[in-house]
């Protein structure tokens, strides 16, 4: 067990802003980052995949995580994403970190080569035996080689290092056989959801907090909810998990992530610039169809103005997609004698 705090509350994945000819955009991503720190976030999330930390060199990533590290200032702790393509340079990045007073860092299971769990066992095994920083477990079964359980609490029981796992599946049953394995064993591990369709759901299994990219764009949303949840006022807690539904499902699905958040977040007054991935005609017209769409979201929510065109009237949102989601954790639950 370290004597750091635990990881807990919305660390948020931020948007790396660009300037014209695509490099880091330090002065913008410095207000950025008061801008979220102003706005309630627990902490930040740079270089993860919000962030597109592929699209950046191995220096890049470095120097946004000084860039952040400089601004916050200590005001809210980094958990920092540190993945790198072998061991030995995520180790160099962690050590880098360490000496910048990050928190911790986020680490991805390795990608490209799909590996067995011994093989993701051995990775992260070396990692967090050789580094000076609390390690995070990053879940992405999508794009990486998945975490399982057994790993989980192997590594959670032999490394002290690693200190919580960032997973962002979404799968609650399997969200909630990590707690139910882990805890017992570990009562400092702490787990974080990275998939904001589920944040609510995800706070009322046991989870510390999570790592959303819509707390990039309405911090003040995912802030609040988190609150409310925590609270106990769930019915309030609910219907603005909804809103948020909306939103997420309108920046993550309607274009290639993460172009949906960066026109959102410009809709809110932070100059991101354009992507570094190239984007064809088609692909543009989309976007700006999006950011109407965006701007009457956000207009609905007091953040912006209606687009010039107005907004649609009614709520397409499904009602019942989120009760569904809190029927089955509360079923589950009392399947398992962990509620009445």
């Amino acid at each position: 067990m370290t004597n750091q705090p635990p990881l807990q509350g919305i660390f948020t994945p931020n948007v790396v802003p660009l300037d014209h000819n695509l490099e880091i955009n330090e002065a913008e991503t410095r207000r950025y980052v008061d801008w979220l720190i102003e706005r309630g976030v627990h902490g930040l999330y740079p270089n993860g995949s919000t962030g597109e930390f592929t699209r950046f060199t191995a220096e890049e990533r470095r120097r946004i995580i000084e860039i952040i590290a400089d601004q916050t200032a200590g005001r809210v702790p980094i958990l920092a994403g540190a993945a790198e393509a072998n061991t030995r340079e995520t180790i160099s990045a962690c050590e880098h970190y360490y000496d910048l007073g990050v928190r911790a860092v986020a680490i991805v299971s390795p990608f490209y080569y799909k590996l067995s769990p011994e093989g993701v066992y051995a990775f992260f095994k070396e990692i967090a035996d050789n580094s000076p920083i609390d390690v995070t477990l990053y879940n992405i079964p999508m794009f990486a080689s998945p975490i399982d359980v057994p790993t989980v609490i192997r590594l959670a029981e032999e490394c002290e290092r690693v200190v919580a796992i960032k997973d962002s599946s979404g799968d609650l049953p399997h969200m909630m056989r990590m707690i139910a394995t882990v805890r017992p064993v570990r009562p400092d591990f702490c787990f974080l959801t990275g998939w904001d369709a589920a944040l609510m759901p995800m706070l009322l299994i046991g989870c510390d907090g999570g790592t959303n990219a819509t707390s990039g764009v309405v911090p003040e949303i995912t802030r609040k909810l988190y609150d409310l949840t925590l609270g106990g006022k769930i019915d309030e807690a609910r219907e603005l998990q909804y809103r948020l539904l909306k939103l997420f499902d309108a920046m993550i699905f309607s274009s290639e992530f993460p172009e949906g958040f960066r026109s959102a977040l410009r809709l809110r007054g932070i100059d991101t610039g354009k992507g570094r991935q190239p984007q064809a005609p088609t692909q543009q017209l989309a976007l700006d169809q999006l950011s109407n769409e965006l701007q009457c979201l956000l207009a609905a929510e007091g953040f912006t103005d209606q687009p010039v065109s107005g907004c649609p009237v009614g709520d397409s949102v499904d009602p019942q997609q989120v009760a569904r989601i809190v029927q089955s954790v509360v079923g589950e639950l009392r399947k398992r004698g962990l509620t009445d």
